[in-house]
């Protein structure tokens, strides 16, 4: 079923022969001119369930029987077994590695550490990080906290699990309503894919979710989330392509709020090739939603692609300068063995990671923990 409803349009009518770059430049236009009517398009599920209540606060975890005990414990073990598995890569390109520089040694000395050195680099830890964990397992010799160099691999394990311990505070999905997330990323790392997985997870949990299709400039970017809400039975708002992006949010919040919409997902465009104007794009995005809801987006979630390896250090700088980050979201790690990215990001910018993507299923977009990742990897 559609639902249709009008808005106002802007004096300044945009052509619509103009191209999608052409449009961008555009959004610095007010927002509160009068506007003719303009029908926008609210896509609703045709099989709508009864909403269950929604819950307070979202802390993402592993898994979400209530069912005994018993039962979590076999999901999270067959959970943890996929992981594994899903990280075999990055823990052959890593961890392998590691186990034969310092096993069967029987001291550590310089060329072990330089062996070690040449290992954790070329896993994509970077530079930085790999200074950070040699100089404590420095100072811990010193400290002849460590001599055995088949301690040493538990010992980077250790450190590796602290890093990743970037303090994370839960999601208080109650503070706001309805609650605000905008999802970001540039082209090809699986945002839209994300998006629809993360709203799967969430209306699971009894949540009222709406979509919102804000990259309307990618080929076939909104029929792709449309697609998502339909298989994941939650309505998305959207335009025609080449609409401006902050109307699409204008109008999304609109619905969100007249529908009693608990979480709003907002897809968002990613073109590198044109990053002034991409930034310029979702900054007015994000003032058109702070206009409407102060405060909002309440998180902002950088999506990565794990295979780009230290491409997405790069990445995670230019988006925390420019528009601001809250969580990140890591992808494709089941198909890549540059996985060790996700300790560089989290050593080097302290951002925590809120989800890993291990596979192509629904519930193969995980909550991270780091605890359960470090022992997965090694």
């Amino acid at each position: 079923m559609m639902k249709w409803f009008k808005r106002k349009k802007k004096n300044k009518v945009i052509d619509q022969e103009e191209s999608a770059e052409q449009l961008s430049v555009n959004f610095d236009a007010p927002q509160d001119e009068d506007r003719s009517e303009e029908i926008i398009c609210l896509e609703e599920p045709t099989n709508t369930e009864e909403d269950t209540p929604s819950e307070g606060t979202f802390l993402p975890v592993a898994d979400f029987d209530t069912g005994p005990a018993e039962s979590v414990e076999k999901e999270k073990g067959r959970y943890f077994n996929r992981l594994r598995d899903r990280l075999h890569k990055t823990r052959e390109n890593f961890v392998t590695r590691v186990d034969r520089v310092v096993l069967g040694k029987k001291t550590i000395d310089f060329d072990l550490l330089d062996d070690l050195e040449e290992v954790l680099i070329t896993s994509d830890l970077g530079v930085k990080t790999t200074q950070v964990l040699l100089q404590k397992v420095a100072d811990k010799i010193k400290r002849k906290e460590l001599r055995n160099p088949e301690k040493l691999r538990d010992n980077l394990r250790d450190e590796i699990r602290n890093i990743l311990s970037v303090p994370a505070p839960p999601w208080n999905l109650k503070s706001h309503h309805p609650f605000v997330i905008m999802v970001i990323g540039v082209n090809g790392v699986g945002k839209t894919t994300t998006i629809g997985k993360l709203a799967h997870e969430l209306k699971q949990t009894g949540l009222k979710v709406l979509l919102v299709a804000g990259d309307t400039f990618r080929a076939a970017a909104i029929e792709q989330l449309a697609l998502w809400a339909e298989r994941v039975n939650v309505p998305v708002v959207r335009q025609k392509s080449g609409s401006d992006p902050s109307a699409v949010a204008f109008d999304a919040i609109d619905a969100a709020v007249s529908r009693d919409v608990d979480v709003v997902l907002i897809d968002t465009a990613g073109r590198m090739h044109t990053k002034v104007n991409l930034m310029e794009e979702l900054k007015k995005v994000q003032r058109v939603i702070q206009k409407k809801i102060p405060g909002a987006p309440h998180e902002i979630l950088l999506v990565l692609d794990s295979t780009t390896g230290q491409n997405a250090l790069s990445q995670v700088r230019m988006f925390k300068d420019q528009i601001g980050i809250s969580g990140l979201i890591l992808t494709k790690l089941d198909g890549t063995a540059k996985g060790g990215i996700i300790v560089a990001i989290s050593e080097e910018l302290q951002l925590p990671v809120r989800y890993i993507g291990i596979g192509e299923g629904l519930d193969d977009l995980r909550p991270f923990d780091p605890d359960e990742f470090t022992k997965a990897l090694f």
